[in-house]
């Protein structure tokens, strides 16, 4: 609410805008008022103006003061109470509502939002929806129904899960996750499902991690695919592993060797793990992580979380899974700081790579990594990517990461052409560096020997 006192200019400006998300225009009366100042309430607060018809017209009231206490009377009486501030101008009444900070609330027991220049009264997936949104009920903190306690607990992951957390394992496991609060009455939480499932997609639909290697810079072919789909830290290993594989390694020659990856290693952890961690788990589609020539996408489910704006990304804290946040947390995962963003921002500076995109929307999250290109004249090495001695190097580095990278996969992650790198691998098998195990199709690689 302003401070300022309105006068008849004020009050023909706000007119003269018309009918709008914040702004509600009322001929006379008191009727439905109980409905227009719940859902400004529920929403982003506005005014209504009382004497004031749907074409912004002045009705002006006879009896504004009498009013304005049926107003008062009005909002008192929503659940739970709403403070408004009523002033009177030229015989119209201005009903100030604040957004609230204790939504939701209801009028005659039924919950409304303001859409665009309308009240609507919300059904029961909308009130839902609108628990969610604003943090007043949470997704992972729900007992799982799915998951049946203790048949489908995975003894290997919650071992991980301890080590990476420094617990010691002094009461029994029940116990643990009572204290935890990730087994209530015997029910597993989804956060608990998340992190100790063998198939995780089986108790929480979209809980793996689909990674994909394209031709080029579009989705149009496929050159490799791997679906992770266990328990929440095996999943992120594995996707680490995964982006370590597949993108390219640059070499700085002097007295100590040194290697760096084309896109900060640590910048990648920690989008990765902010996607893990804010993503809407109730939505059935896996988290994404697509290779490209020219970038990397980490792409989940959900958008940004209620009460975030791309503004506060980097500044403050939000989660959306906050008991799966803290286990993350307990394991050295994140940090509670909200300072996410501005850490990638930062590594990816100091490593003078171009800054990640940010884009988002209402059902989706993308953060968009720049790549450097063997042999574009843009990686950090001194020695040419084009030589064949790096060449190989490389070859042998992603071969040993993983066995049964395809040779298109390994030349698209290399930037050259398949024919170049067969005649690599070629050379590698006759020095004895590299054997091939299994046929050209479910085969694998073996390095026997690295150095060159």
């Amino acid at each position: 609410m302003s401070d300022k006192i309105m006068n008849k200019e004020d009050l023909q400006a706000l007119i003269s805008v018309g009918e709008s998300q914040k702004l509600e225009f009322k001929r006379s009366g008191s009727t439905h008022l109980g409905r227009e100042i719940c859902a400004f309430a529920n929403s982003l607060g506005g005014r209504i103006l009382i004497g004031v018809d749907d074409s912004g017209m002045l009705k002006p009231l006879n009896k504004p003061n009498t009013l304005r206490s049926q107003v008062q009377s009005i909002a008192r009486n929503i659940d739970p109470p709403i403070m408004v501030d009523c002033t009177e101008v030229e015989g119209i009444l201005i009903v100030t509502v604040p957004e609230s900070r204790h939504k939701p609330h209801s009028s005659s027991g039924k919950f409304y939002l303001r859409e665009g220049a309308s009240c609507q009264q919300m059904n029961r997936d909308e009130i839902r929806e609108f628990f969610y949104r604003e943090g007043l009920i949470y997704f992972d903190e729900k007992s799982n129904d799915r998951y049946r306690w203790p048949e489908d607990f995975q003894n290997e992951a919650f071992t991980s899960f301890l080590k990476q957390s420094r617990i010691t394992p002094a009461f029994p496991v029940d116990v643990i996750l009572r204290n935890l609060g990730l087994l209530k009455r015997d029910k597993m939480s989804y956060a608990g499902s998340l992190l100790f499932s063998k198939q995780g997609s089986l108790f929480v639909p979209g809980a793996s991690v689909n990674c994909c290697l394209f031709q080029g810079t579009t989705t149009t072919r496929v050159l490799d695919q791997k679906i992770y789909d266990a328990d929440l830290l095996t999943n992120y290993r594995a996707t680490v592993n995964y982006l370590l594989a597949h993108l390219n390694t640059a070499y700085e020659i002097g007295v100590d060797r040194k290697e760096q990856l084309e896109i900060p290693e640590g910048a990648m952890r920690e989008a990765l793990i902010n996607a893990l961690a804010h993503r809407d788990y109730r939505k059935p589609g896996d988290l994404q992580v697509h290779i490209f020539q020219d970038r990397v996408e980490i792409i989940n489910p959900g958008g940004l979380v209620g009460g975030m704006t791309m503004e506060k990304l980097g500044t403050v804290s939000l989660p959306r899974n906050p008991l799966l946040f803290g286990m993350m947390h307990r394991m050295g995962l994140v940090e509670k700081i909200g300072s996410g963003m501005k850490r990638i921002a930062d590594m990816c500076r100091e490593q003078k790579t171009p800054e990640p995109e940010i884009q988002a929307d209402d059902d989706w999250f993308r953060i968009v990594f720049f790549r450097k290109t063997i042999g574009s004249g843009k990686s950090s090495g001194k020695s040419s990517g084009k030589s064949s001695g790096k060449t190989n190097v490389l070859i042998l580095e992603r071969l040993e990461a993983a066995p049964s990278t395809t040779i298109p996969a390994l030349a698209a992650a290399l930037g050259l052409t398949t024919r170049a790198v067969e005649k690599q691998i070629s050379k590698l098998k006759e020095s004895g560096h590299l054997i091939r195990v299994g046929s050209r199709k479910d085969g694998h690689w073996v390095v026997k020997n690295r150095e060159l």
